[in-house]
Parts: structure tokens; sequence; C-alpha cells
């Protein structure tokens, strides 16, 4: 039976003859053979540091283009021992995409290219396009796979946000009805944080970011740089991402095929990969000194929850959320982290228990997250290790009491509250659809009209019900949100997905001590309703959808329109 929970060993589908993006496929009668990761080397390939993104001319413009490229993560063939190479697709052909260093209040621009195409022909997609999906939403292109970049967590201009229907093809020979231009500013005007940036492209977000378009976006200032964190080479940037991979070292997705009656492979409910990578790299290491060390760690999966932990347990002193530093330090034993969520640590390598050791960090979050079943210990429980040098170091870097320069500001609605829903329905083919919506008006799908409206300079509290039986990581684009509270519910769900007769099962719970920084993605767990608050101060038209990324194109996200008053 095909449920949420399903997660296919082997890629089944019909041939293809249809848009030229198309990926080269198996028959249904076909079995792909998979790598085996529980036979790689673990901890034995250094940590890679992503390249940084150099300006074109001048000091404040990007040329940055997507490319096709063979590179290493980490693979080798069992018996021999040799090197597996990937094909992957990257910003500037790098993997992760370089990181971009800017300065608060110092706007950018960036030109952003697609040159997926060899010999002047587009190249085929790198994994099974899903037509159903795409075709809903929007004509295949006939010029090559489209791709969009979104820098997640800007507060950038509505023509410059990545919207999924401003997407092109290479060359920019087509392009989708959000179109606007092919330069994106940033403005920059915003408290320093860990941004990320990956593409965005409606219907094809899992495959375009699982073919590895992602990267890291800092944003810093003079406050920040006064705190005295560690910095530089003690400063390590962490793209954790779960991946699979075929006997010849390519990259793998899992589709299904409903045979009988859809002539193309489909998504599933979720992905979830064999191995971890960290910056690109299977299960690598990092040498460090017994001093403190800043991570900052981002979680760029499709479907998969981190709850990670260290082995010899040490202790994470949380500075930062997705949106910026807290307003004083958390100290946790473990650390949760859903897709596109991001975490600002200090770890302190000095401590005698761990001096000359190798630390393990470890993960035990369930897939799905949080009743699902538990990581393998031998592969997806592990992450990366640290080895821990055993002399001493001189170490200044302070952990202060204080991180803001000023505090985090009361939110207080100035409009009335928005009652939202998350809920699950099958599409016309029987597969699992996951749907944003209403509570009043129920389920809604990408083209229903508009229902979030909110007013430029308005603040307004979300009040999110999610009606099924697993965690969802809820991402608005251009606000950062303060997490009011979480409150267990029990209702009726009509024909139509409207949510009626609720009745609550608890009292309100405060956020947890990971969610009381500024966000913009928030964790919301199963029969639960999460409220945020959120200040719109631009207009314009962005989006707010589920970042599991199977989610989002299938087809858990919904415009909205901040309006001029």
């Amino acid at each position: 039976m095909f449920t949420r929970r399903t997660v296919l060993k082997s890629l089944a589908a019909a041939p293809l003859a249809l848009a030229p993006f198309a990926s080269r496929i198996a028959r249904a009668d076909e079995r792909l053979p998979l790598l085996d990761l529980r036979h790689q080397r673990q901890f034995v390939n250094r940590l890679p540091r992503p390249a940084v993104a150099m300006a074109a001319a001048g000091a404040s413009h990007y040329e940055v283009a997507i490319r096709q490229f063979r590179g290493w993560v980490g693979l080798a063939e069992p018996r021999a021992g040799a090197r597996l190479e990937t094909t992957l697709w990257g910003y500037d052909g790098q993997y992760p995409g370089p990181t971009f260093e800017t300065r608060r209040g110092h706007p950018i621009t960036v030109r952003w290219s697609n040159e997926l195409a060899h010999g002047g022909r587009p190249l085929p997609h790198l994994l099974p396009v899903d037509h159903s999906i795409h075709i809903a939403h929007t004509k295949s292109p006939a010029s090559g796979v489209p791709t969009v970049t979104h820098l997640h967590g800007g507060h950038t201009e509505s023509a410059s946000d990545g919207d999924p229907e401003a997407w092109f093809t290479p060359g920019f020979a087509e392009r989708g009805p959000m179109f606007v231009g092919e330069t994106y500013r940033y403005d920059n005007a915003q408290q320093p944080g860990a941004l990320w940036y990956h593409d965005h492209a409606l219907g094809l977000t899992r495959l375009n970011v699982g073919a590895g378009l992602a990267g890291f976006y800092f944003i810093r200032d003079a406050w920040e740089m006064q705190l005295g964190l560690p910095s530089g080479v003690h400063e390590i940037p962490l793209l954790l991402q779960d991946r699979s991979f075929t006997a010849g070292g390519a990259l793998f997705i899992a589709s299904h095929a409903e045979q009988a009656r859809a002539p193309w492979p489909s998504i599933v409910p979720e992905s979830f990969g064999t191995g971890i990578l960290v910056n690109g790299m299977l299960w690598p290491f990092e040498p460090v000194e017994p001093r403190r060390y800043r991570l900052r760690i981002l979680n760029g999966s499709d479907s998969r929850f981190f709850a990670l932990a260290f082995e010899p347990r040490l202790p994470f002193v949380l500075i930062g959320v997705d949106q910026g530093l807290l307003d004083r330090p958390v100290v946790l034993d473990q650390l949760v982290l859903s897709p596109s969520e991001r975490a600002d640590v200090i770890v302190d390598f000095s401590h005698r228990a761990v001096r000359g050791r190798e630390v393990r960090l470890l993960n035990t979050a369930p897939t799905p997250f949080p009743k699902g079943d538990r990581p393998d210990p031998r592969t997806t429980g592990r992450v990366m290790a640290f080895r821990v040098g055993a002399g001493s170091v001189k170490d200044t870097s302070p952990i202060p009491d204080r991180l803001r320069d000023e505090p985090l500001p009361d939110l207080v609605p100035t409009a009335p509250m928005r009652e939202l829903l998350l809920l699950e329905r099958k599409d016309e083919y029987g597969r699992l659809k996951t749907l944003l919506g209403t509570v009043r008006d129920g389920a809604l799908t990408w083209h229903d009209p508009i229902t979030e409206d909110p007013l430029v300079n308005s603040v307004e509290a979300w009040d999110i019900y999610n009606t099924t039986e697993d965690a969802h990581p809820i991402h608005v684009h251009l606000v950062h949100f303060r997490v009011v509270g979480h409150r267990r519910f029990e209702g009726a769900l009509e024909e139509n997905g409207a949510l009626r007769n609720i009745r609550w099962l608890g009292d309100e719970r405060a956020p947890g001590a990971d969610e009381r920084g500024p966000k913009d993605t928030v964790r919301v767990p199963p029969r639960t309703r999460t409220r945020i608050v959120a200040h719109f101060e631009r207009p314009g038209r962005y989006v707010w959808h589920c970042h599991i990324l199977s989610h989002e194109d299938h087809e858990m996200m919904r415009p909205y329109v901040v309006r001029e008053a």
C-alpha cells in the first residue's frame, strides 16, 4: 500500500517522451541498484569549507551561474576502493555554492544565470521529473530545466525574492509568469544572521536542491564582530543534507509510479537519504583545537529532521537561530533542526573529557518526525566527527551574557487573527497530497485565490493548525516572526477540509528555548495549533509553505500578498 511513510528502494517508472528536460529513467520492470552506504568508510575525509563568493566588477555586484559538473562527495567503490564521482549541479559549479559574506546596511546585487546546457542543447534533469505536478502548474519549458533562486530569510523586495513562478531556463530563453529581471537586489537591512540560498522553481524545488543548488549567506555587523565570538577558522559553517546514491555514484531520489494511470515517475510523501553529507562530504571529520568553536548549522535536507547530540556529551550553547542572535545564550544537550532551520552554537572542545579524543555528532530524530522510524545508528544516526587536539591553546573568546545590541521587539497584532490549516488529501492518481488552507475554507491549492493579504506595516498573528500525524516546518517568506506558543487540539474535518468543532486538549505550551529568537521557520507539531506573530514590512507577492521540499512541491505552498494601505 502506498502511504506517507513509504520510502521506496527502487526507481519504477514508465518510459517518457515529454519535455526535453525529462530525466533518463528506468523502465517499470527494472530495478536500479543502490550503493549500500553501510560499507563506506566514515570520518576519514576532511570536512570541506565552502568557497567565499567573490564580487564581480566593483564591490557589490556578483555574477553566479548554475552549472553541471562532476564532483567527489566521499564515495568509494566498495571492493576496489576507487573514488566514485557524482554528477552534480552547483552555483558557480560548486556544491555547496559559494558563501556570501555581506555587511548589514550594505546592499548587493546578484545576477543568477542558468547554464544547464552543453553544446547549445539543454541538459536533462539529473533526477526523475514528475510531469503530473509540473504540467499542473505550468507548461513544461522546451528550452531546459527551470531554476530560480530564493534567499531564504532575506527581507527582500518581491521582485528579488525568487518567486516559484519567476523561473527561467538556460540563457533566459523561457521565463515564468512572475519573472521580473535577471538581477536581484538584496538590501541586507536586517539583523546579522546565517541565511541560505537555494533553488525555488515551482514543482521542481526538491529535485533542483537535491542536485546540489544550495549555499550559505551571512550578514554581519559591527556589534556582532565586537562580541569577540570565535571567528576565522574557529567559525565553521555546517550544511547537513541526507542523500542516496546508485552503485555507480549517481544521485538517487526515490519515486513512485501509479503505472496504470500515470506514465511518469511521481513524487513520494517524503524523501530520506541513506547517508549524511556535511558541506557536500559523506560523514567527514574536522580537526579542532581544545577551545571554543562557533558552529553555524543548517538543515538543508528534503524531509529529514535532525536531533543532534555529541558523544562524548558536550553541551551546545545556543546563541542564535534562523534570523539572528538571541537576547541571551541558552545551554542545550540536544539540538533539534527541521528542514531549513539554522542554529548558531558555541561548542567548547577544551573539556578534559574530550581532549585528544574523537567527538562524534550523532542524530536520533525519527523519520518522519516525530513518530517515525529511528535512524540507523550505523549510518543516518551519524553526522560527522571532530578530532580534538591534546595540547592546550589560549582562547580569549567569551560567551557574552548579552548578545543583541537591542532586545528583540515585542510584536503586538494590529489586525484580526488568521486561522490557517495544514492537511492531507489524495490527488487524482491516489497519491498523498499535502495542502495548506484556512480553518474556514478548507484545503486550497497554489492556484486558488489568495487568502492571506496583510497590509504593509501591519503586525499579524497567524494560528497554524496541523491536522496531520507529522510535524511540518512552516516557512514564511519576507518576515522574521516570533513563536508565541503551541496548543494541542482535536476537531472534525469536513469534506472540503474545513476544520470544525475545535476542542483544546491542554493548555498553551510556551515556545521552547530554541524557538525564542527571531525565526523564519517554525516546527508545527502534529495535532497542534502553533501561533506566530510577524511584522509585514514590504509590499508585494510572497509565499508561505512547508519546507519539507517534497511537500511544497505537492502542494503545501501558497502565495500571499502584502497590500499597500
